[in-house]
C-alpha cells in the first residue's frame, strides 16, 4: 500500500516531468536501472571480498599463540582494518543506492581508516628499524604525513556534517529536474 508520502512524491515527479520529452524520461529510467545493476554488482563483489578477508583473519587467529605472535598480531590487525575499509565501501554503495546520490562522508571515513591502518603498520616497522637508519627517518616522515592526513580528513568530515545541518542547504527534492533549494532566489 502506498503511503501519503509516496503518493505526494510521485505526483511531484509527474508534475515536474510534464514538460520533459518522453525519450528523455525513458533514457533517465534506463540509466537509473543500469546504475542500480552496476551498484548491485559492486555491492555483491564487496560482500564477497569482505567475507574472504574476515575468513583470512579468522584463520590467522590460531597463529597468535605461536612464537611469532607479534608478526601475526600485526597481520591480523592489518587484515581487520582492511575488513573495516571494505565494510565502509559497502555502506557507501548502499547509501548511494538508497539516496540516489554520492555521499562524501563514507569515503572520508575510508580515507581515515586506511591512513590509520598504514600508521599502525609503519609504527611497528619503525620500532623494528635501527635507530639512525634512513628507513626509520622515511617511516617517521610517512607516519607524520599520514597523521596530518587523518587530521585533515577528520576536519573535512566535521565541516561536512556542520554544512549538512544548515537550513536551506542541498536538494530536498527527489525530483532530478528541480533545482537545489539553495540555488533558488529568495521570494
Amino acid at each position: 500500500m502506498a503511503g501519503p508520502e509516496n503518493v505526494r512524491k510521485s505526483s511531484e515527479r509527474e508534475r515536474a516531468e510534464e514538460g520533459v520529452p518522453a525519450h528523455t524520461r525513458i533514457g533517465n529510467v534506463l540509466l537509473e536501472v543500469a546504475e542500480t545493476v552496476v551498484y548491485a554488482g559492486i555491492a555483491l563483489l564487496l560482500f564477497v571480498v569482505g567475507i574472504a578477508v574476515l575468513v583470512y583473519a579468522g584463520r590467522s587467529v590460531g597463529d597468535l599463540f605461536s612464537p611469532d605472535a607479534d608478526v601475526v598480531a600485526l597481520e591480523v590487525l592489518d587484515t581487520l582494518l582492511l575488513a573495516f575499509i571494505v565494510v565502509e565501501l559497502l555502506f557507501a554503495v548502499r547509501t548511494t543506492l538508497a539516496k540516489r546520490e554520492l555521499i562524501a562522508e563514507p569515503f572520508l571515513l575510508i580515507g581515515i581508516i586506511a591512513s590509520i591502518k598504514e600508521i599502525v603498520v609503519l609504527s611497528v616497522m619503525a620500532a623494528e628499524a635501527p635507530d639512525e637508519s634512513a628507513i626509520l627517518t622515511s617511516q617517521l616522515l610517512q607516519i607524520g604525513i599520514l597523521g596530518l592526513l587523518v587530521l585533515l580528513l577528520g576536519i573535512t568530515a566535521l565541516l561536512l556534517r556542520k554544512k549538512e545541518r544548515e537550513p536551506g542547504e542541498g536538494d530536498t527534492s527527489d525530483d532530478p529536474y528541480t533545482p537545489d533549494q539553495a540555488s533558488r532566489a529568495p521570494a
